[in-house]
């Protein structure tokens, strides 16, 4: 960890994936290794670096990105052997000592963080982890195939035609989406509805509640405010579905008046030789030399 430096893990960070580990692995000083062959510090190594990439991710500052480092290298190592309760146990003490480091938010992040991928996978990272695995490996040599070759230009689109498509795909796509809001917002309006109607029900004055009848007054202020609710409510969503649907047929016109000026398909070239019209002269003077003949 001497290694480990906010200007290492920020180059870890923009490094790729496969560079970022091997740059991590030679930060935290570890020797050179077979992937293939060992299994266990391969994927303690990509516990490590995905720590890294969750703590970047989640605004921390670089020097507190080589803290989250360091708390899961001592994290895996001080639950090895442990169940889960203690593991359970191990954390809260780690976030404990780890308090002044962090802030309340980042701390809480962290704690989120280690309960939904460590502790809820924590016997599969103790079988992992805890215990050499036996690897029978295999190793196959495959021949490498070249893509295939392109299709010729003649089976291609023409540009003009191109655009003339994506114009159309992204109307129909807007189209589906202003429909996909309406219903969106038919739910939003039915939940606020339900809710509204609830705290509207719900009698504020205990005294009203004792002996369990209404009077007439309360009766109808309810029954009031129950219509202005939904008249509300409804009155949103038919505004709403005007819109949309002047919206839609925007849509439809810009797509009819797109499909009234789109490109005329180009006709295939043809070739071969070009017939010879014949004379009227000619085609007389063919006919009396047949009739000749046949005489």
């Amino acid at each position: 960890m001497a290694l480990l430096t906010p200007q290492g893990v920020k180059e870890v960070f923009q490094f790729q994936k496969r560079e970022g580990r091997e740059h991590l692995r030679k930060l935290l000083n570890w020797e050179e290794f077979d992937e293939l062959r060992d299994a266990r510090r391969s994927i303690l190594l990509d516990t490590l670096y995905e720590s890294v990439i969750f703590a970047v991710g989640k605004g921390f500052p670089w020097v507190e990105v080589v803290q989250v480092v360091k708390f899961t290298e001592e994290l895996l190592r001080e639950t090895e052997g442990r169940s889960i309760s203690e593991a359970v146990a191990v954390l809260g003490g780690k976030l404990r000592d780890y308090q002044a480091q962090f802030n309340a938010t980042h701390l809480l992040a962290l704690c989120d963080y280690f309960h939904n991928t460590f502790i809820r996978h924590f016997r599969l990272y103790q079988y992992v982890l805890g215990q050499d695995q036996e690897v029978n490996l295999t190793v196959a040599r495959l021949e490498m195939c070249a893509p295939p070759q392109p299709l010729p230009l003649t089976q291609g689109t023409e540009r003009d035609q191109w655009r003339h498509e994506q114009q159309v795909a992204r109307l129909d796509a807007e189209e589906v989406h202003k429909r996909a809001d309406v219903l969106l917002l038919k739910e939003a309006l039915s939940l606020e509805q339900t809710q509204m109607l609830q705290k509207t029900f719900e009698c504020p004055d205990e005294q009203e509640q004792a002996p369990r009848t209404l009077r007439r007054e309360v009766l109808e202020h309810l029954v009031r405010e129950a219509i202005h609710i939904q008249i509300a409510c409804l009155r949103e969503l038919l505004q709403y579905e005007i819109q949309v649907a002047f919206d839609i047929l925007d849509l439809r016109l810009q797509k009819k008046t797109l499909n009234l000026n789109a490109p005329l398909p180009l006709l295939p070239n043809t070739t071969g030789p070009v017939p010879r019209e014949v004379s009227p002269k000619t085609s007389k003077a063919n006919k009396g030399k047949k009739a000749k003949v046949k005489k």
